[in-house]
């Protein structure tokens, strides 16, 4: 694993917690529909009649995955942030937080930092050359 794959596990971690946001979000929706159909007919002797059931237990587990990876990223980000705040350099502390901490785009951080991207691009290669984090090389 490179230093930049390490920091990447942020980005990574949280749009999987973003997605699961959006499942559980859904299956809400799902739950929430109530459709029934009048008629004198009996209901079907093969219907799910535990549906609403099964799905809020989806949901639960949904909701406990999500609340675990965010106490896995909670603890990535606090551990990151101690490895960056380790670079002398406060410029590239700077960029280094506002890329892997924010999640801001190249652009984002060009235009905070006053410079084009190609500036940031070697600054940014500079940075990384400058973290030190034991078992990981670059």
């Amino acid at each position: 694993m490179t230093v930049k794959e390490y920091f990447n596990q942020a980005y990574q971690l949280d749009a999987r917690i973003n997605s699961k946001i959006e499942q559980v979000s859904r299956l809400h929706e799902l739950a929430t529909k109530a459709t029934s159909t009048l008629s004198d007919m009996p209901g079907s002797a093969t219907r799910n009649i535990h549906r609403m059931e099964d799905t809020i237990i989806k949901i639960i587990d949904l909701e406990n995955e999500i609340n675990k990876e965010i106490d896995r990223l909670v603890d990535l980000k606090t551990e990151m942030t101690r490895i960056i705040g380790s670079v002398q350099n406060i410029e590239y502390q700077r960029l280094l937080e506002l890329r892997y901490l924010c999640f801001r785009s190249w652009k984002q951080i060009a235009d905070e930092m006053g410079y084009s991207k190609q500036h940031i691009f070697r600054l940014h290669n500079d940075a990384l050359e400058k973290v030190d984090i034991p078992g990981i090389t670059d």
